[in-house]
């Protein structure tokens, strides 16, 4: 990807609201934020399982004396720290893989533990019981998938298998066990498609936004470019091919005065050629300052021209970039007559209309004429610099040429595009 369609690809991108959560990685946006809802649930489902294991650990166990504390320190701290962490939206990961293991080492001392405890009783679970589910839910939020598919199938099992061993394989605790592993298996199977259907559709929608904005960066800089060729060319032809063709073509005094401005022209144009031909203040001004600009633009070339003005009272004032556009499009209608009709018969007429509102600029001659359809594709005097520069302001272009003259009408409404 060129520097071109990277910026464009950043600032696509940049339309889209970012926060803490969004902002290290740009092409995960919904996966980010999914995340963190599941971050936000497992919480206050944790906290709820939680206190109810937490209360049941305050009644007297099965495990046997010494084993405990340390059994509920062991679980229940790392468990509040996973709470704290999805609550806070920090380090959720880390708690949750540290309680995931953690949770799975006090089962598998479960049996050591209770040896020689209490008798347990077939319809009464332990403690450690509520807290299976939380170990897949925190699975999921901190492991990839096949490991979160081993917690949700090993959790439940391993209890089941604690449970029979502290029992001593009595018949009677053989049903309810199976029901409680069931249980814990079905329920965690839910929580973990939910979770995996929730990120696989975040992916999609990643990967689609990713694809659309990476189009619209390639759509953008392919029309940057083709806008920038078209500049170029009709920079080329209005300042550096029309200084040659003059300078080729001046016999007289004043045909050499044009080649000269034009040259001068020329050069001022390519040394600012990364520059916008158009650029400058936007500052609407009046339609008769249309002419003022146009005569002086003419008397640099070489041209005295007098611009005949019909400006009606309440005629729009014109933004300055359709003004400049005007302008120089006026000056290529100008231009081309002095060069192919030798200025025979030259005048610029400037009309201003209050109603509906806009403003016009009519260059006649009177020299040979010349026909549209024989113009070649790589001539941009009209096509870039007249057409092509009304159309990319919202103006308008008409060109009628005949063996009695040619007359170029530029045109803008205050409607059109302003």
């Amino acid at each position: 990807m060129g520097e071109n369609d990277r910026s464009v690809l950043d600032e696509a991108w940049g339309r889209i609201p970012h926060t803490r959560e969004v902002q290290a990685d740009t092409g995960s946006f919904t996966q980010t934020r999914i995340e963190r809802v599941l971050t936000i649930i497992v919480g206050p489902a944790s906290l709820v399982l939680g206190a109810q294991a937490f209360v049941a650990a305050f009644v007297p166990g099965d495990e046997a004396a010494g084993w405990h504390l340390p059994l509920v320190v062991g679980v229940f701290v790392p468990l509040v720290a996973m709470i704290v962490a999805c609550a806070v939206g920090r380090f959720a990961r880390i708690f949750s893989g540290v309680f995931a293991v953690l949770f799975l080492v006090a089962l598998a001392l479960w049996p050591v533990a209770t040896a020689g405890g209490p008798t347990p009783v077939p319809t009464e679970n332990p403690w450690i019981f509520y807290l299976v589910n939380v170990a897949t839910v925190a699975a999921v939020v901190a492991f990839p998938l096949p490991f979160q598919i081993a917690w949700t199938i090993a959790a439940p099992l391993l209890f089941g298998v604690v449970r029979l061993v502290q029992a001593g394989g009595r018949p009677e605790f053989i049903v309810p066990i199976l029901l409680d592993v069931s249980f814990a298996l079905i329920l965690g199977s839910v929580l973990l498609t939910l979770a995996w259907m929730y990120r696989s559709i975040a992916a999609n929608v990643d990967q689609a936004r990713t694809l659309a904005v990476s189009s619209y960066a390639t759509a953008a800089a392919t029309a940057a470019g083709e806008h920038e060729r078209i500049a170029v060319a009709a920079l080329m032809h209005d300042s550096v091919l029309g200084a040659l063709l003059a300078a080729e073509r001046a016999g007289t005094p004043r045909e050499r005065t044009l080649a000269v401005s034009m040259a001068r022209e020329a050069l001022t144009r390519l040394a600012n050629a990364e520059k916008d031909a158009l650029e400058g203040s936007d500052e609407p001004v009046p339609a008769s300052r249309l002419a003022d600009d146009i005569e002086i633009a003419a008397r640099d070339l070489g041209v005295e021209i007098e611009v005949a003005r019909r400006v009606e009272e309440g005629t729009p004032r014109v933004p300055g970039r359709v003004a400049r556009a005007l302008v120089l499009a006026a000056m290529q209608a100008v231009a081309n007559a002095v060069q192919h009709a030798d200025a025979q018969g030259l005048t610029v007429q400037l009309t201003g209309d209050a109603a509906p509102g806009g403003v016009a600029v009519r260059v006649r001659d009177s020299g040979g004429g010349f026909a549209l359809d024989s113009i070649q594709p790589d001539r941009l005097g009209i096509r870039g610099s007249i057409i092509a520069r009304l159309t990319a302001v919202g103006g308008r272009s008409d060109i009628e040429s005949g063996p009695t003259g040619t007359t170029v009408t530029l045109e803008w409404e205050s409607g059109d595009r302003w």
